[in-house]
C-alpha cells in the first residue's frame, strides 16, 4: 500500500472541490484531489451525448446563478456567462398554448387576461430584491445569526424588506404568491422556483419550498440564471485549471473507500490501494456518502424530484401561440402546465405513487444565447438544443420499477407535456445519430444516484438550509463560522451539502477553503 502526506485531501473532484483546491493550494497548501470517475467536473461538465453529433451539451446541471465573480476573479478563473433577453415564455394551458405569458422586454400579460396582475408581479419581485440584493453578499463571509441578518436587511431596506422577509424566510411563500395575484398561471411562473429539484408543496409549514424559491432569487442579488458560454464544461475547465495553476494534485480514478477521523484516506487508483494522511479532510461528497464512508449511521436524505431531457432538434419547434417566434418563447424560461393549481395536482399525483399528467415542465435552449457548443456545420443548418426539466418526479417513483422502464416512462411523460402546447409534434424536430437513433437523452434521480454519487439524486446533497445559523448555534470554530462542520474536527463538507451549497456556486468550496486557513 503506497502512503503519502499531504496538508489537505478533497475527496470528490466536482466543481466545488476545485474551488476549494485553488484557494487552498494559492495560499501554499499541499493538496490532493481525489475524484472517482475518470473526469473532474461532477455535475458540471459538458458532453458529446449523441453518436457522430457534434455538440457539447450540459449533461447535468446547465444554468449559472450562484456563482460569484469574487470567486472567479481571485481565483483567476476565466468564465464567461451571458445574459438571457427574456426571462421566461408561458403558453397558456386553458386554450392549449394558443396564448402565453412573455415576460421580458416586451411582456404580454394582457394576451392571457392577466393585465391586472403586471403590477402585481413586479411589486412581489421588488419587494424580494430588497432581501436577495442584501442576503448576496453574506453567502461568501462567515455565518451571521437569524436575528443578526434579518436587523440588517430592515436596516438597510426598511419597512418594504421586513415584510419580504417575513413572507420569504417565515411563512409559506405561497400565501404571498396568492395575495399578490390572482392569475392562476402568473401566480405559477413565480411560484416554480420554488419547486426546482425540491418535492414539497407551496403551503408546507417546513418552509422547504422557501428555501428553494430564496436561493432561485438570491444570485448577484437579483435572482438573474446566466448561460455559460461554451457549456458547464467550461466552467469545470477554468477551474481544474486555476487549481492545477496553483499546485494542486488532482487524481483521476481514484475511488475513495474509507475514511478515517483522524485525516486516513484510503482509496483505489490503478488497481492498487493507496493511503493518504492530511491534517484536514473536505468532503465534495454528500453527507450521507461522507457518513458511509466513515462507517457511520446514514442521515436520512430528501429525495431529489427530477428528469432532465436533453433534446438535440433540426431546428426550434413551432408554437400555436402565432403572437411570439420561437427565439422569444426559447430565449428564456419556457414553462409548461405549471399553472398554480397544476404545480399543486401534480404534487398529490406524485405522492400517490403515479407520474404527474400531465408534468410540469421547464425547457431551456443553450443555443440561442451561445452556439459555441454547435460545431460549424450543425450553427448553419439551424440546430438547437433543449433542455426539458420535470418537477414533481421524487425519488420514489424510479425506484418503483426498472430503471430502464421508469426513465422511459418520464421521458414520455415530459415531451407529451410539451406537445400539449407545441403546433407540431417534437418529434418531427428531433435530430438522429449516426446510427439513425432520436437524439434523446434523459437523466433520473437513480442515474444522478448512479453516475455522480447524488444520494437519492438530490442536486443540493439534500435539503436546502438557510443562508444563516440560527440564535442558539455554536458558532465558535472556524468550520462552524463558515457552516462546514461534521462531527469531526479535522473533517469539513466543502460541497453542496454545506451549509449555503447548492446549484453550481462554488460557495461551499469557497467556505470550507475559508474555515481551513482561519484555522
Amino acid at each position: 500500500m503506497a502512503d503519502s502526506r499531504v496538508d489537505v485531501v478533497i475527496v470528490g473532484g466536482g466543481h466545488n472541490g476545485l474551488v476549494a483546491a485553488a484557494y487552498l493550494a494559492q495560499a501554499g497548501r499541499r493538496v490532493r484531489v481525489l475524484e472517482r470517475l475518470d473526469h473532474v467536473g461532477g455535475a458540471a461538465v459538458s458532453a458529446h451525448a449523441f453518436d457522430g453529433v457534434d455538440a457539447r451539451l450540459s449533461r447535468y446541471s446547465y444554468l449559472v446563478s450562484l456563482l460569484p465573480r469574487q470567486i472567479l476573479d481571485e481565483l483567476g478563473a476565466r468564465v464567461r456567462l451571458v445574459r438571457r433577453r427574456y426571462s421566461s415564455y408561458t403558453p397558456n394551458p386553458a386554450d392549449g398554448g394558443r396564448t402565453g405569458l412573455l415576460v421580458g422586454p416586451e411582456s404580454t400579460f394582457a394576451a392571457i387576461g392577466a393585465g391586472a396582475d403586471e403590477a402585481g408581479f413586479q411589486d412581489f419581485y421588488r419587494r424580494a430584491r430588497s432581501v436577495t440584493t442584501r442576503l448576496w453578499p453574506t453567502l461568501t463571509e462567515p455565518l451571521r445569526t437569524r436575528s443578526q441578518l434579518h436587523r440588517a436587511v430592515v436596516a438597510e431596506g426598511g419597512r418594504d424588506a421586513d415584510t419580504a422577509w417575513r413572507s420569504m424566510i417565515e411563512h409559506p411563500i405561497g400565501n404571498e404568491i396568492t395575495a399578490s395575484v390572482a392569475d392562476d398561471l402568473v401566480r405559477g411562473v413565480m411560484a416554480t422556483d420554488a419547486l426546482i429539484g425540491t418535492f414539497a408543496r407551496m403551503d408546507d409549514q417546513s418552509l422547504l419550498q422557501n428555501r428553494c424559491f430564496l436561493y432561485h432569487l438570491i444570485g448577484g442579488g437579483s435572482g438573474d440564471w446566466d448561460v455559460p458560454i461554451g457549456g458547464m464544461g467550461a466552467v469545470t475547465g477554468a477551474l481544474a485549471a486555476a487549481a492545477t495553476g496553483f499546485g494542486a494534485e488532482i487524481l483521476t480514478g481514484a475511488d475513495v473507500h474509507t475514511i478515517d477521523p483522524d485525516g486516513e484516506v484510503r482509496y483505489w487508483h490503478a488497481g492498487a490501494e493507496h493511503r493518504v494522511v492530511a491534517a484536514t479532510v473536505l468532503a465534495n461528497v454528500t453527507p450521507a456518502a461522507l457518513a458511509r464512508l466513515l462507517g457511520e449511521d446514514v442521515p436520512e436524505c430528501a429525495p431529489g424530484a427530477q428528469i432532465k431531457v436533453n433534446l438535440m432538434l433540426r431546428r426550434l419547434p413551432r408554437l400555436r401561440d402565432e403572437t411570439v417566434t420561437p427565439e422569444q418563447a426559447f430565449g428564456g424560461t419556457f414553462h409548461i402546465n405549471e399553472n398554480y393549481s397544476q404545480l399543486d395536482a401534480a404534487y398529490r399525483q406524485a405522492v400517490s405513487g403515479s407520474a404527474p399528467d400531465p408534468l410540469p415542465c421547464e425547457i431551456y435552449c443553450h443555443t440561442l444565447a451561445d452556439p459555441t457548443i454547435l460545431s460549424e456545420p450543425l450553427r448553419a443548418a439551424g440546430a438547437h438544443t433543449l433542455t426539458v426539466f420535470g418537477l414533481h418526479t421524487p425519488h420514489s417513483l424510479t425506484t418503483s420499477g426498472t430503471p430502464d422502464r421508469l426513465r422511459d416512462t418520464l421521458t414520455s411523460a415530459a415531451l407529451t407535456s410539451l406537445n400539449s402546447v407545441l403546433a407540431e409534434p417534437i418529434h418531427d424536430v428531433i435530430m438522429e445519430d449516426s446510427v439513425g437513433r432520436l437524439c434523446i437523452e434523459a437523466k433520473t434521480t437513480s442515474d444522478l444516484e448512479d453516475a455522480l454519487g447524488m444520494t437519492n439524486g438530490n442536486i443540493f446533497h439534500g435539503a436546502l438550509s438557510w443562508p444563516f445559523a440560527e440564535d442558539d448555534e455554536e458558532l465558535h470554530t472556524p468550520a462552524q463560522r463558515w457552516g462546514v462542520q461534521t462531527r469531526h474536527d479535522r473533517i469539513m463538507l466543502c460541497g453542496s451539502g454545506s451549509r449555503r451549497g447548492g446549484a453550481v456556486s462554488g460557495i461551499g468550496g469557497h467556505n470550507a477553503a475559508m474555515a481551513v486557513l482561519e484555522g
